[in-house]
């Protein structure tokens, strides 16, 4: 008989207990998820019932009204904005947190560190404190209702902690590599681009799904600052709450549709999520 398999079911034991763990932490985080959907295609007689009625009849009623054919807003225009503002603030940080991020790893700065905590400080400051002076701001210059004004903010709003973990990705890049490349004649910017940026890959498409996430989920200075050209998604959902109360089958299918890209986004990017945050930049 062999000697380790005393020590080998107790492992396989714990592997299994752990896995169903997971499993059930999994299924308690997606239930209002599949919740939410199963209301969206609900009556809204049926799904205001208390109990819920889950057997009941099947419907588009509330994905038509969200969509304006029953005579209400049309959200496209704001979907756009959201798309607009969220992926082009998402690329502006990249290509900004990327050179920064390699001077304070690869090519530290002196003092480093303390660089590193001021960045992560500026998201210690309250949003809504700095609400006051960007909207009088955005007044005086004639930048109210502005998509462009959103997407200078998501970029200085997000840069910060792109910094902070892309500073830990780019650590783990061979300085060796870079050097080879030195040699060869490739200057910083063909360095970063065809050296730096492939390898580091997990970790920036990691930090570009944060930085969508927290852009396209914004809604106080989206709220403030926008009005009828510029309002994003979430703004548009926050016109379905009125004085007549709150209808929640067609606010369940908005809510899944505008989740519908952050879903997406993840999903497309899971692998390299994963990988990117197993680097050990979210910690």
């Amino acid at each position: 008989m062999s000697t380790t398999a005393p020590h080998v079911r107790p492992r396989r034991a714990r592997g299994t207990g752990l896995g169903l763990a997971a499993w059930a932490l999994g299924i308690v985080f997606f239930l209002p998820i599949a919740w939410m959907a199963l209301t969206s295609f609900h009556s809204e007689p049926d799904a205001a019932k208390n109990p819920p009625a889950l057997g009941a009849a099947l419907t588009l009623d509330g994905y038509r009204e969200f969509f304006g054919t029953g005579g209400g807003a049309s959200p496209w225009p704001a979907l756009v904005n959201s798309t607009v503002a969220s992926t082009t603030s998402t690329l502006l940080v990249l290509l900004l947190a990327l050179p920064a991020a390699y001077a304070l790893s690869i090519r530290p700065v002196k003092k480093w560190t303390d660089v590193l905590f001021f960045f992560l400080s500026t998201k210690m400051l309250p949003v809504v404190a700095g609400l006051l002076p960007i909207y009088l701001f955005a007044k005086n210059t004639g930048t109210l209702d502005n998509i462009w004004l959103l997407v200078v903010l998501y970029t200085s709003m997000n840069l910060p902690i792109a910094v902070w973990m892309m500073q830990s990705f780019l650590a783990e890049v061979p300085v060796a590599v870079i050097e080879a490349a030195q040699i060869d004649g490739a200057r910083l910017p063909t360095v970063l681009a065809r050296v730096v940026a492939p390898i580091a890959l997990p970790g920036i498409a990691a930090t570009a799904l944060i930085c969508f996430i927290f852009s396209w989920n914004e809604l106080l200075f989206a709220r403030a600052l926008t009005g009828v050209v510029a309002g994003t998604a979430p703004v548009f959902l926050t016109g379905f709450i009125t004085s007549q109360g709150l209808f929640l089958a067609k606010v369940c299918a908005a809510s899944l549709v505008v989740s519908l890209p952050v879903l997406a986004a993840g999903f497309a990017a899971q692998d390299k999520l994963v990988q990117g945050l197993s680097l050990g930049a979210v910690k």
